[in-house]
């Protein structure tokens, strides 16, 4: 069963209430009747598993039976710094991201990117990207909804990421250690970045400011994968490494 993500507003001690877009997907879409059991989630830690007991034109309502709460993480957060990719490369890196378990995608305008945002059409594409990540979340039963932030650019993303933040840099053909054998924080107060260029690669300005601000080189074996399957690979093996896959 899909987990539906509705506002925190939309749930009282009893009870769920949804309208908008949700209802028009469970009434329209799924056509959920009365006596259906549907699982809903406020986004943060909380499920609901409810049974629907009024369908209108106006909203679904329906009885909370059980609550069920998501246990303490194990393991950091995940970040995924993401250069901007052409065409719908950058819509599946984020349902792909998203499905498995990203808390963040930050996408990043880098010097080599074919992409290049005009300014009076970010806040309508990362509404779109938003609306990719809560499908993706709720098809994949995820607890959250990833956070998809404003573009911005690599020097500007690592000045104000936070300082508990581990940070790691793809770049191939460069001396760096394998994402299999890097020492890896197990501090669930902090998160990790992994920063993934656009097809061009790194431009070397870039290259240098990561240096200096300490981001860790990593590489995923010799082979050269395009920019979208070598986000998904890292985040595969990241996932995987702390223990939240497999």
């Amino acid at each position: 069963m899909p987990v539906f993500f509705v506002p925190p507003e939309c749930i009282s001690q009893q009870a769920v209430s949804v309208t908008g877009d949700v209802l028009l997907h469970l009434r329209d879409s799924l056509r959920i009747t009365v006596g259906e059991i549907v699982l809903f989630g406020d986004g943060v830690s909380r499920r609901y598993r409810t049974e629907i007991s009024a369908v209108t034109k106006q909203a679904l309502t329906g009885r909370i039976l059980e609550t069920l709460t998501q246990a303490e993480p194990r393991a950091p957060a995940l970040i995924l710094g993401q250069a901007l990719l052409k065409g719908d490369k950058m819509d599946w890196v984020i349902q792909k991201a998203t499905e498995l378990g990203v808390g963040e995608i930050v996408p990043i305008e880098s010097r080599h990117c074919v992409v290049q945002l005009k300014a009076d059409r970010v806040d309508n594409q990362l509404a779109r990207w938003q609306r990719i990540a809560l499908e993706a979340a709720q098809q994949s039963e995820q607890w959250r909804v990833p956070t998809i932030a404003p573009p911005q650019s690599l020097s500007a993303l690592l000045t104000g990421r936070a300082i508990d933040t581990t940070t790691l840099m793809l770049a191939e053909r460069r001396e760096s250690k394998s994402l299999q054998a890097i020492e890896l924080s197990q501090d669930v107060t902090g998160s990790i970045m992994v920063l993934i260029g656009p097809e061009g690669g790194w431009s070397k300005e870039e290259v240098q400011i990561a240096e200096q601000a300490k981001v860790v080189p990593i590489t995923l074996g010799q082979q050269i994968l395009r920019a979208e399957t070598a986000a998904i690979t890292a985040i595969s093996i990241l996932q995987s490494r702390l223990g939240k896959l497999g």
